[in-house]
């Protein structure tokens, strides 16, 4: 069976760029050379670090320099890193900020920080979305105030797509004297970034076409980072640990790609995702959208078929050859609702039954047409098994 592979959200297929940049580093003098050593190996190796630094820092936007640019192994580390880090550099700062706001939509990577955080003695709020799944900057009212270190808000959730107005929250939490961190993990390459005012900015390569375990967090030189690991003084201290030169330009390669077509494939893409969503939840099918929000990433179809559950769909999917994920997690055998849609507010039993779908320019229309009629069909005789029932 040929599989049609729906969940790049989850992790997006490298890209041609990425690989060719892969290939070259394997076939260079420098493969394998620590760009930290001081021999002429170490120096040219840095120097090709250097240069994936500039190149991701012209694809971030928001005039981040190169040397604010800090290679991780990924989103995750990267949110660690700017959470806990510019915490406690505020805090070092000014001991009055003792508060960290994080929105109740955030990747667990974040939200997860929670305890961590609370054992640094700091105090967490959690900034609740509207229905449609918006953290606006009537969310901060009553939350950010002077004793308020940061907020983090991401640019693009991870399971609705639905995009948050960074710009506007950065600002409010500047107006606070707070600093301001997004997770733009699932934005970069899908969309134009809205970070000019933003303090920090999380990046993760696989999500648009990379490699998988190389991320990036950029810091502004201003911002009070503090290093959450210790051993060796790279990254000008931010960051310890050996830099994966190699991931570094193939990350860099992929955002470059991206960066290059993004006007016109960030169109193509949102409208094979209107046609999807038209198809899916067009009347008497049973699924629903989970929000109406105006601007969403092109490339995410979020659904629910109140009834029934994701894992039943997914794996009936699965049968079919369509490769999709849920907006719920299975842990220790027990599916357990997406915290994303019941912080929006819609109810347990509707949310245990949704579906993400997601693809980029790569993935065409004929595929998403196919999987539309592939997931009405098994929503409608799952119905039918039920009612019988």
């Amino acid at each position: 069976m040929t599989y049609a592979y729906l969940d790049y959200a989850a992790s997006a297929p490298l890209r041609p760029e990425a690989l060719e940049a892969e290939r070259s580093y394997d076939a260079s003098p420098v493969a394998g050379a620590n760009p930290n050593s001081l021999h002429s190996m170490g120096r040219a190796a840095a120097r090709e670090l250097d240069r994936a630094r500039r190149e991701l820092a012209a694809c971030l936007g928001g005039a981040f320099r190169p040397s604010d640019v800090t290679f991780t192994s990924g989103g995750t580390e990267s949110n660690n890193l700017a959470v806990i880090g510019l915490a406690e550099g505020a805090r070092a700062r000014d001991a009055r900020r003792r508060r960290v706001v994080l929105s109740a939509i955030e990747h667990d990577s974040v939200l997860d920080l929670v305890g961590p955080l609370r054992d640094r003695g700091f105090e967490v709020e959690l900034a609740r979305p509207d229905r449609s799944g918006v953290v606006g900057p009537r969310a901060l009212e009553g939350l950010v105030d002077a004793s308020c270190a940061l907020v983090s808000v991401m640019a693009a959730n991870n399971e609705t797509g639905v995009l948050q107005p960074t710009g506007e929250l950065a600002r409010a939490a500047h107006a606070a004297g707070a600093l301001f961190h997004t997770d733009a993990v699932q934005a970069l390459g899908h969309v134009p970034l809205d970070v000019a005012d933003a303090d920090a900015v999380s990046v993760a390569a696989h999500k648009l076409g990379g490699p998988v375990g190389v991320g990036a967090l950029a810091v502004r030189g201003r911002a009070p980072l503090r290093p959450i690991s210790f051993g060796g003084g790279q990254e000008q201290g931010r960051r310890a640990g050996t830099q994966d030169v190699r991931g570094a330009l193939a990350f860099a390669a992929a955002a470059r790609a991206c960066a290059a077509t993004l006007d016109r494939t960030a169109a193509e893409v949102a409208g094979r995702a209107r046609r999807l969503a038209g198809a899916l939840c067009a009347p008497g099918t049973g699924i629903v959208a989970t929000t109406d929000a105006e601007r969403r990433l092109p490339g995410i179809v979020n659904v629910m078929a109140p009834g029934l559950d994701s894992e039943t769909m997914i794996l009936a999917l699965d049968q079919e050859g369509f490769e999709v994920s849920a907006g719920s997690a299975c842990s220790s055998g027990s599916l357990d609702a997406s915290h994303v849609l019941l912080a929006m507010g819609i109810p347990r039993e509707e949310a245990l039954g949704s579906l993400r779908i997601s693809f980029d320019e790569r993935v065409g229309d004929d595929v998403l047409a196919r999987l539309a009629q592939a997931l009405v069909r098994i929503v409608a005789e799952r119905g039918r098994s039920r009612a019988r029932r």
